[in-house]
């Protein structure tokens, strides 16, 4: 599988419309390419100068599913992201192999 990795510096006044358009548009549209099982919006602590920084991350169902969303997928809606925002947000995007996941098998919460 592939973790997909966009890192978003986002200007300070644009930052709440640009979230509304993320949860509501954005990826959704990249879900609704069906190469994606599931999504994780985060924001990265230690602002940015001028702005806040934020990651999505996608992990994609294959190396096939994401081949095919980088060729068909992602320049049309890269391009609509761009014609939106501009230099308001500016992206950069990394492909990370997933060599491995798991999980705990007894949860800790911070109550317990």
């Amino acid at each position: 599988m592939i973790l997909y990795n966009i890192t978003i510096s986002v200007n300070t006044e644009s930052t709440p419309e640009w979230l509304e358009y993320m949860v509501n548009d954005h990826i959704p549209s990249v879900l609704a390419t069906g190469h994606f099982r599931d999504y994780k919006l985060c924001r990265v602590e230690g602002e940015a100068e001028g702005g806040k920084t934020f990651a999505v991350q996608y992990v994609a169902h294959s190396f096939a599913s994401f081949d095919k969303y980088q060729k068909e997928c992602a320049p049309g809606l890269q391009s609509d992201f761009m014609k939106k925002w501009g230099t308001k947000a500016v992206a950069f995007r990394t492909i990370l192999p997933l060599l491995h996941e798991g999980r705990a098998e007894h949860v800790k919460t911070d109550e317990a």
